[in-house]
């Protein structure tokens, strides 16, 4: 049974049960549920977060599919879907506080600093597996500009804007909405909406958005890059893996607020409170249109844990960011990796 289905019980308010749904209620249902990646990636960048997202698409299928019968066609289904999860999103987002990441909270911290308490999950901007917000059909370019409008920089940037305007900027920038669309979709003027997207630019303009270039499976620089990482990582070889970095690469650990600037600092932070990572084994995943990894420590008693879910940022040939995202009950889940790793390093 679909997700979409057991959900709500929906199958079973129309028509008792799964297996006697009729086909035209079987077609809705899988009109509804090809929407469901690029809704997703909608309110990734609405909210934030992997988890509140799917939770907003899935409240979106299943408001829709109980007002399907409902649903007069004056618009398109996709635009209907589209005014239904941002509904959602704006009702989420009441509230609530902005998402962000160590970076915005505190200035860069030494390698000798105390380990602050760690703030909870809903202080973050979390990474999400690109299988479930980009697509992978379509033109190059537009595949691109998907890719870049995940990036963990470029979602924490759009936190700092209200949510209306996170709307606008999202539907006319990222998805290419016109201005009498969006504007119908939230109830208000198009000059409404061009004003609110003027300010979300200059918004924006200030938020200090880098320039980390987006995954490129076919690049050899970036392979080869990813590929020295992950060797001088697993051998712990520090001296290779500084090299590796821009002079002010950053390393970030949320939950804790704690980050770090620079090759001296990263480098002590790996030699003191971090060495417990020494001996680990990287797993590559695809993390927010950039590459990642699930790091695995040694564990007590042979094999290896979860550690970290790591997103690298890179720009100009060198690693810009290490992000290293320590919720691996939740995380390691959501991009497939495997609860534990053997001593020979295969998934038990």
């Amino acid at each position: 049974m679909s997700d979409l289905v057991t959900a709500g019980g929906t199958a079973a308010d129309k028509a008792g049960t799964a297996s006697s749904l009729p086909d035209a209620a079987e077609a809705a249902e899988l009109r509804l549920e090809q929407h469901r990646v690029e809704l997703t990636g909608y309110c990734y960048r609405m909210l934030g977060s992997s988890f509140d997202a799917e939770d907003a698409v899935q409240e979106t299928l299943v408001r829709a599919w109980r007002s399907l019968d409902r649903f007069e066609g004056r618009s398109a289904l996709r635009t209907w879907l589209y005014r239904i999860a941002t509904n959602v999103c704006l009702d989420m987002l009441k509230g609530s506080g902005r998402r962000a990441r160590p970076m915005d909270l505190s200035s860069p911290e030494s390698a000798n600093s105390p380990l602050p308490s760690a703030l909870p999950e809903t202080a973050w901007v979390e990474p999400v597996p690109d299988g479930r917000v980009l697509g992978t059909a379509g033109d190059p370019a537009d595949l691109a500009v998907a890719r870049e409008t995940v990036r963990l920089a470029f979602v924490t940037a759009l936190q700092q804007l209200p949510p209306r305007q996170r709307a606008v900027l999202i539907l006319r920038e990222v998805l290419a909405w016109k201005a009498s669309e969006v504007a119908e979709l939230l109830d208000t003027s198009v000059a409404s909406v061009n004003s609110a997207l003027q300010r979300a630019r200059a918004t924006l303009a200030t938020s200090g958005r880098d320039d980390t270039e987006t995954v490129r499976p076919m690049d050899e620089e970036q392979r080869a890059l990813l590929a020295r990482y992950v060797d001088a990582f697993q051998r712990y070889d520090l001296d290779m893996l500084t090299s590796l970095l821009h002079e002010d690469a950053t390393l970030s650990m949320p939950p804790y607020p704690l980050w770090l600037r620079g090759h001296a600092d990263i480098r002590a932070w790996m030699l003191g409170c971090g060495i417990g990572c020494r001996g680990s084994l990287l797993l590559p995943v695809v993390a927010s249109g950039q590459p990642g990894f699930g790091q695995f420590r040694p564990a007590e008693g042979g094999g290896y844990e979860p550690w970290a879910l790591q997103v690298i940022e890179i720009s100009a040939g060198r690693i810009t960011g290490l992000n290293s995202f320590l919720d691996t009950a939740h995380l390691f889940p959501l991009f497939g990796l495997p609860a534990r790793l053997g001593p020979d390093g295969a998934a038990m």
